[in-house]
């Protein structure tokens, strides 16, 4: 395939898989943050130093590709896993033997922890090794391979605070023990484990819940949430509206996964293509018409199509209290791509503010402040070295973007409220 080719794929800037392929035959298949950035890394000049001989070879057999949206990064992680399973890609398969993969099991088990199996994540070559640890483990099923271990870790995380399981504490054994004397373990405490331990959750119900898993596992995400919605209808028809607001809360998270954990753009690419940064400036005359703004860069582009205007609401004549806004909003759309650097207009100030915002949100993304002098050029650039040593060029480009985007719209809110 050639670079030139892309433009009639129409590649979205949102979560999703893409496959290679040749003629009929996959070659290929990955996931990715945003389609049309990950896809477009792969044309780039240096792509042999950053991925490898086989990944070029891979590009260059192809003959075409095709791409499937996903409301979520987590969604893309599991559907990539289960078609890399579906259809043994040879540029997947034969990049890593199965004991390098990643899989997650659901055990069975006996007595006294019968009817209340274990969610885990496991090592390929401990499971098809027999090591100790996993000799003993009874499988009642098996999710995977799954390529990326780190973000597999982060994928469960998400899905525990989801629909809470048992992965090590031992089931209350309700028969015999009264039941004020069963400890909660500390998943149970922080509310990762639904209380099988404390003997809260019954067998039947917790038989429920690992259901739920395994469809969400499988990929089954429509078919997942019609079923809460079905149990959720028949809980609150029962009168159980604990558990109907309980199957409320799973779909609402289903349907906003915030899944920023997962977001990381893995490719490396010293050239600029296909690394996103975002740039946030403010602008306002006296504290009037007080506009934030958010501007795009990547693959060393301009990104005019994700551009972001924000009419700020609870700052005045205050441009560090505007900037914590603009960032705040931006940051509650977990569905927009997250940048590899957030780029702020100014000083300490500005940087601290950011600093506090993504560190409140849960988010490890490096900032760079750009520093202006009396005549509103850039002096330096503050935060983190290595992207500043990076992605200098584009961090400026980004900044004078988003400093000319927030000016123009300012101007216009200005003009129109005083023609009204």
């Amino acid at each position: 395939m050639k670079r030139e080719e892309l433009k009639k794929y129409k590649l979205p800037d949102e979560p999703g898989i893409y496959i290679f392929k040749k003629d009929k035959k996959i070659l290929y298949i990955g996931k990715a943050t945003s389609l049309r950035d990950r896809v477009r890394s792969y044309f780039a000049l240096d792509l042999v130093a950053t991925r490898g001989e086989r990944i070029v070879a891979m590009v260059g057999e192809a003959k075409s590709l095709s791409h499937q949206k996903t409301s979520s990064v987590l969604e893309a992680l599991i559907l990539e896993a289960n078609l890399i399973k579906k259809h043994q890609p040879p540029y997947n398969v034969d990049e890593k033997d199965n004991k390098s993969w990643n899989y997650v099991v659901i055990t069975e088990e006996s007595s006294p922890a019968g009817g209340f199996p274990r969610v885990l994540l496991v090592r390929g070559r401990e499971l098809f090794s027999g090591s100790l640890e996993t000799r003993s483990l009874k499988l009642a099923a098996m999710y995977g391979p799954f390529p990326h271990g780190g973000q597999l870790k982060e994928a469960l995380k998400i899905v525990r605070k989801i629909f809470p399981y048992r992965d090590k504490c031992t089931p209350c054994d309700v028969s015999r023990t009264v039941l004020d004397t069963c400890r909660p373990c500390f998943n149970r405490q922080i509310g990762l484990c639904p209380g099988v331990c404390t003997g809260e959750m019954t067998k039947e119900e917790y038989a429920l819940r690992v259901q739920h898993i395994c469809q969400f596992l499988s990929g089954n995400f429509k078919g997942l949430k019609r079923e809460l919605a079905r149990q959720m209808k028949i809980a609150s028809a029962a009168e159980r509206f604990e558990d109907a607001s309980l199957y409320r809360r799973q779909i609402h998270a289903l349907e906003h996964i915030r899944d920023v954990s997962l977001i990381k753009d893995t490719s490396r690419i010293s050239s600029g293509g296909g690394v996103r940064i975002e740039a946030f400036d403010v602008a306002h005359t006296s504290g009037t018409e007080t506009v934030g703004v958010m501007a795009v860069v990547s693959g060393g582009d301009l990104v005019k199509a994700a551009y972001r205007k924000f009419k700020i609401r609870t700052a005045t004549n205050d441009d560090v209290a505007a900037l914590k806004e603009t960032l705040t909003r931006r940051l509650n759309h977990p569905e927009w791509p997250m940048p590899r650097v957030f780029v702020v207009d100014g000083g300490k100030g500005q940087m601290r503010a950011a600093q506090t915002i993504l560190k409140k949100a849960g988010i490890e993304v490096p900032i760079v402040g750009v520093v202006k002098n009396q005549f509103h050029k850039p002096e330096r650039l503050i935060g983190d070295k290595r992207a500043i040593e990076a992605y200098e060029r584009y961090i400026l480009l980004a900044n004078s973007e988003a400093h000319r985007f927030a000016i123009k719209w300012h101007r216009t809110r200005r003009q129109r409220a005083m023609i009204q």
